[in-house]
């Protein structure tokens, strides 16, 4: 699963990625469109890992080929490439099913050290690893299932990314618990992120529009005003 699908029009920019991929350890397959990458990536099965999308690419852009990606699979890791100038693209591609976004320009060590967290998410998630000696936490009318990665509610099972589900159990470890934006950050970003902490609000909000009735007024992910967001088993 060490394999990273790149996706760049650009010729340059995706011949960086890969020398800078291929040289921390990663085999890496090119695309040049997103028609191309969805086709190799059904060809090859989904065996990859990682898949690294610019946004502005002609034909299919990034946003409509993270949407596909993602609908073929939960468990695929998504990093988008976005301008600096490029504000909503980092919501956007976060909301289409994105686990994390590389600002251009970016140096080597910022995409390695973003592809190396994503890669041990994506990789433990695969293994199905899990240092709990218990494999299900229950709260009220979902069920977390730790050995298979996965949660339920009243019976449904919701599909949720490596990252979401590091979230989620994060909060069901620690339930009716405030948990601040760094402790989040660090706890599923780890503490060497380069991003910004507005990749947890994202995030909650993707969550709370798979598990929550009425995602505008949510009742089990909520806000903790002033600290961050908590799992309430008062609902």
């Amino acid at each position: 699963m060490k394999r990273v699908l790149v996706v760049e029009d650009e010729t340059a920019i995706r011949e960086f990625e890969v020398i800078n991929l291929n040289r921390g350890g990663y085999e890496t397959v090119e695309a040049a469109n997103g028609e191309e990458a969805l086709r190799i990536f059904e060809e090859e099965q989904g065996n990859f890992g990682i898949a690294l999308l610019d946004i502005s690419m002609p034909g299919m852009d990034g946003f409509t080929l993270c949407k596909e990606l993602r609908r073929r699979s939960a468990n695929l890791g998504i990093i988008m490439l976005t301008a600096k100038t490029q504000e909503m693209d980092k919501i956007s591609g976060l909301m289409m099913g994105a686990d994390d976004y590389v600002t251009k320009p970016f140096s080597p060590s910022e995409l390695m050290a973003r592809v190396d967290s994503l890669y041990r998410r994506v990789d433990m998630q695969s293994q199905g690893a899990s240092k709990k000696s218990e494999d299900e936490i229950t709260l009220g009318e979902f069920t977390l299932n730790l050995r298979r990665r996965s949660l339920v509610k009243r019976g449904h099972n919701i599909e949720l990314t490596q990252v979401e589900f590091q979230i989620i159990e994060y909060f069901f470890t620690h339930p009716d618990t405030a948990l601040s934006r760094t402790d989040i950050l660090n706890r599923v970003w780890g503490d060497a992120y380069f991003g910004e902490e507005k990749i947890v609000d994202v995030n909650i909000r993707r969550l709370r529009m798979k598990i929550e009735d009425e995602p505008s007024s949510p009742k089990h992910l909520v806000t903790v005003w002033g600290m961050g967001y908590k799992w309430s088993t008062e609902a």
